[in-house]
């Protein structure tokens, strides 16, 4: 089992043993310097290095379930390495940005395209049955929205400032339709680990949200 990094250098350090684990022919180093540039950028709130610290975490954790976990311990790295809430297609770009840094990393062409395979999953969270890889990363990734009520709560309102240019009504109508399109997955975890662990409390956090944002403005009266 991986010990999990706590600071960047701790970082930096599993992210070279990775990659000297899965076969890297030229110096990690860069690369990852680089990938925590992305993660420490200023216009991340919730996206940043303490998430992809927290989701390398729970891919270790559930790391039992996974075909190939070092592959997932890369997409990991770079499932939100592209992240501009004023732009589309981020993790068709982190996708791309991993194929590039993977190959020049010198890394087999097999699993350079598995880990282009997993990042793109993040668009949806809705991997298929029995693609195990898959199924943790996503698991990994939606954990925090089984946290404690509070947890959730500094989680959602940090993905309100990274969209801070956004007019509230907007934001709602757009942080809804996410809400609606999560809780209508088959179902928010595939791995029974993360089922156990989280479901319960996620389907509650995602639901208390869904109700205050649909929820009326309250006119006062005058007394």
């Amino acid at each position: 089992m991986t010990v999990m990094p706590t600071t960047e250098d701790d970082l930096l350090a599993a992210w070279t043993a990775l990659l000297h684990r899965c076969g890297a022919t030229a110096d990690p180093g860069p690369y990852g310097r680089e990938l925590l540039r992305r993660w420490s950028e200023p216009q991340r709130r919730y996206h940043t290095a303490e998430h992809l610290h927290a989701v390398l975490r729970h891919v270790d954790d559930l790391a039992g379930h996974a075909a190939d976990p070092d592959a997932v311990r890369l997409a990991a790295w770079f499932h939100d390495a592209v992240y501009r809430p004023d732009r589309t297609e981020n993790e068709e770009r982190s996708a791309a940005l991993a194929a590039r840094a993977l190959t020049g990393a010198g890394l087999p062409a097999a699993r350079v395209t598995e880990v282009e395979r997993l990042v793109l999953l993040t668009v949806a969270h809705d991997p298929a049955p029995g693609d195990r890889d898959g199924e943790v990363l996503c698991d990994a990734d939606l954990a925090v929205l089984g946290g404690s009520p509070e947890a959730y709560a500094a989680y959602a309102a940090a993905v309100r400032e990274e969209y801070g240019f956004v007019p509230e009504p907007d934001f709602t109508a757009g942080r809804a339709a996410v809400l609606r399109r999560l809780l209508a997955l088959p179902a928010l975890y595939r791995t029974r680990a993360a089922r156990e662990r989280f479901a319960d409390a996620a389907r509650a956090n995602l639901t208390a949200e869904l109700a205050r944002l649909e929820r009326p403005e309250q006119l006062e009266v005058p007394g």
